[in-house]
């Protein structure tokens, strides 16, 4: 499933490429025909994200949600755009490009009353500017909840998936089955500014960038970048002190962590 910094990236994206602009939209699918249509020629006011959820706002107040779960994907081409291939939920078709997008989870029309309603389940996000860390650090720091799991509930945290939270926790030498509780307010901290800068890369590069110059050596996991210190590297040697890198579950994702440099 994509993480936060893809949807920030998709939100920029289509600021550029539809904002303060007419849109023509449509439903080749036939699935989102009735929203299409009332979107149909208003202009995109802004796109936004928030966590793993991309809001597009058109005049008139109303509003596009869409959550691309994990199968759901943007791709885009210049006008005059080819005939729809597959199952295209929507079409926008701006002055230069158009774009369809496939396989959502959601695609819907939102008043914003709907939209608070969202925000209001979801916890912060790292790559908004009006991000609250307290606010996630009072649910972990009064839960026996393991942190591995706090960090993937978007109700706690907004936009991190698998690979930021295996990969932060190694870079904080974190067990991931410590309770939220266990952890004091400066680690929090630092895993906080970190998560922001890290998934501030991944919105510039367009890719999950974790390792430490120092650190950049070995093996990867597939044939392109970017590498990871445990992400789908069990078995292998860490990369920090050669201890085999451990996989287990957790809350049925998979859990990739190293038994030295994150003992406790």
């Amino acid at each position: 499933m994509p993480e936060g910094h893809t949807l920030h990236r998709l939100a920029r994206l289509h600021q550029r490429r539809f904002g303060g602009a007419p849109v023509e939209a449509s439903s080749p699918q036939g699935r989102f025909t009735s929203g299409a249509a009332l979107i149909d020629g208003l202009v995109l006011e802004r796109a936004e994200a928030w966590g793993k959820h991309l809001l597009h706002r058109y005049e008139t107040d109303l509003i596009v949600h869409i959550h691309l779960g994990l199968y759901g994907k943007f791709t885009e081409q210049s006008v005059p755009l080819n005939d729809p291939v597959g199952a295209v939920r929507l079409r926008m078709v701006g002055e230069k490009y158009g774009a369809d997008l496939r396989g959502p989870t959601a695609c819907e029309i939102y008043t914003e009353q709907q939209v608070d309603a969202l925000l209001a389940r979801l916890g912060p996000d790292p790559l908004r500017k009006d991000a609250d860390p307290d606010a996630a650090w009072a649910r972990i720091s009064k839960s026996r909840t393991a942190i591995g799991t706090m960090l993937m509930d978007q109700k706690v945290l907004a936009g991190v998936g698998n690979v930021y939270r295996a990969e932060i926790l190694f870079r904080h030498e974190i067990n991931p089955m410590r309770p939220g509780k266990d952890l004091d307010r400066a680690e929090w901290d630092a895993i906080w500014f970190d998560l922001v800068e890290l998934m501030k890369i991944g919105v510039r590069r367009g890719r999950i960038i974790t390792i430490r110059p120092e650190d950049d050596h070995g093996d990867t996991y597939g044939a392109r970048r970017p590498r990871s210190y445990v992400y789908r590297r069990q078995g292998l040697p860490c990369r920090v002190c050669g201890t085999e890198i451990l996989h287990s579950t957790m809350q049925a994702r998979n859990l990739f962590w190293c038994p030295v440099c994150q003992a406790t």
